[in-house]
């Protein structure tokens, strides 16, 4: 099971804190009872010693720095004679004369020291501690000794009731300082393990986006820290990613694209050879046959000879129109062939080429119609390949017209656009096969192709011509007839 990084800062700062509680606690309990009694027995020493410094034998010269101390203390303070006679007591106060005994006070003091090494050390004006318990109230008393001048002995009494007190309070007060800490530390854990982590989950669910390969989501810290520069260089590593991803992609489709385009060439390439074999192979069969025809003098009169020379005649012409063809093809599929683009009179053009069929169309009997708008006259294109792309529909027309034997020709304005629709009264061609007559070979009907002499290259060619002109064009099955149509920029003055 995954554990939060979150989890694990809060769960980790706890039980520091814990630790760090409950050190704190055990040290109190084992050593501040020491710690104070020491605290305790330095301070009187001090206090032993200052008086020391301080008396001469008056104790009014030292009365403010006695009652100092017994306040301080929370003791009494004792003063007794070489002669076992109370000078000065915190309980009875400063007499000028001598107090007597003191009710065996002095002998009290002098039984808290327990063999005479300490009582050496006191003559020998060392300070000497004592604890003992009070006689009347039933408390340990700490007792500090201190040789004096004049062989006088000071004691000072601190009742060590009151540290054990103090020591006990502030152990209870460590108790409740410790609960809060840890509430408190519970708190801050919390608040801090999200404001530190929080970076690190937008940097984890950046990563994560970034290995679907989606470069969109972006770090949005602000922090300048350590974190906030990984942020940044994750979205630099995003950024250098996503364009080199990108570029590679690119690369890739380009390459699918030149292998698809290669392939379509290499099928192309087998299917215009399979073609152009079927194509050449009639013609020269024809006029290889007839060649021997007139070799072997097969046609023995003049008018027999005339007729294999027509058919060789004819069948070369055929060739020639299905090499041009060929070689026009190749040169608009090239991809460097360029147009001549001019402003040209598109009404002008029409009646130029219609005027080359005139007598086709009268050997036919067919009836041709013109409705050209008269506003229509320049247009933008080149005009010697528009030319080409009338003749062949013209010719296309002309090669499949039946019924009314009529041919139309309409232009019209649309827009910026002029369309010229070619129509031809006639059968409908196939739905299935409207697609495929723009394929180079391609033959509807290849029977009627191969009577009128073509190449199954125009339509083809047409197509090329009007995608260089970035043209629409189309076929229709309209009423009684088939109608091809295409479009050219007009010019406007």
């Amino acid at each position: 099971m995954k554990k939060s990084i979150s989890i694990k800062l809060f769960v980790g700062m706890i039980i520091f804190t814990l630790i760090t509680v409950g050190l704190v606690w055990i040290l109190n309990t084992q050593f501040l009872d020491d710690f104070y009694l020491n605290r305790k027995k330095k301070s009187l020493i001090e206090y032993g010693n200052n008086i020391k410094s301080l008396y001469e034998g008056d104790i009014d010269s030292i009365s403010l720095e006695l009652e100092r101390i017994e306040n301080l203390t929370s003791g009494n303070i004792t003063i007794v004679t070489g002669e076992g006679e109370i000078k000065y007591a915190t309980i009875l106060g400063h007499r000028s004369q001598g107090m007597g005994k003191g009710n065996g006070m002095w002998s009290f003091y002098i039984e808290t020291f327990n063999d005479n090494e300490k009582l050496q050390a006191l003559i020998n004006g060392e300070a000497i501690l004592n604890i003992y318990n009070h006689p009347r109230f039933s408390t340990k008393i700490l007792l500090l000794s201190v040789l004096l001048k004049n062989n006088e002995i000071l004691f000072i009494e601190s009742p060590i009731q009151s540290i054990e007190e103090g020591v006990e309070i502030t152990k209870d007060f460590y108790v409740y300082i410790g609960f809060i800490s840890l509430v408190v530390a519970i708190i801050i854990a919390y608040i801090f393990s999200k404001i530190i982590t929080k970076p690190i989950i937008k940097l984890n669910n950046v990563a994560k986006k970034m290995a679907t390969l989606d470069f969109s989501y972006k770090y949005q810290g602000k922090t300048d820290d350590e974190i906030g520069e990984l942020g940044q260089t994750i979205n630099y590593l995003s950024n250098k990613l996503d364009i080199t991803i990108r570029d590679l992609n690119k690369a890739n489709e380009q390459l699918k694209k030149d292998i698809e385009r290669e392939r379509a060439l290499e099928k192309m390439r087998k299917q215009f050879v399979s073609s152009v074999s079927h194509e050449l192979k009639t013609p020269i069969s024809l006029i290889q046959g007839y060649a021997e025809g007139l070799k072997d003098s097969v046609a023995n009169d003049e008018e027999s000879r005339k007729f294999y020379c027509d058919v060789i005649i004819d069948e070369s012409e055929k060739m020639g129109k299905l090499v041009k063809d060929l070689l026009d093809l190749s040169q608009l599929e090239s991809g460097s062939f360029k147009l001549e683009i001019v402003k040209f009179d598109i009404k002008e053009l029409i009646e130029e080429v219609v005027s080359k069929y005139n007598p086709i169309f009268s050997q036919k009997n067919i009836k041709l119609k013109l409705d050209i708008d008269d506003d229509i006259q320049l247009v933008y294109g080149d005009k010697i390949r528009i030319e080409q792309v009338l003749v062949n529909f013209i010719t296309n027309a002309i090669n499949h017209i039946k019924g009314d034997n009529v041919v139309k020709i309409t232009v019209k304005k649309e827009q910026n656009k002029v369309k010229v629709n070619i129509f031809n009264s006639g059968e409908h061609i196939p739905e299935s096969e409207i697609e495929k007559i723009w394929d180079r070979f391609y033959k509807v009907d290849k029977a009627r192709t191969r009577k009128y002499g073509g190449t199954g290259l125009g339509l083809s060619i047409v197509k090329r011509i009007l995608k260089l002109h970035d043209s629409k064009f189309g076929v229709d099955n309209v009423d009684r007839g088939v109608e091809f149509w295409f479009y050219l920029n007009q010019y406007n003055s």
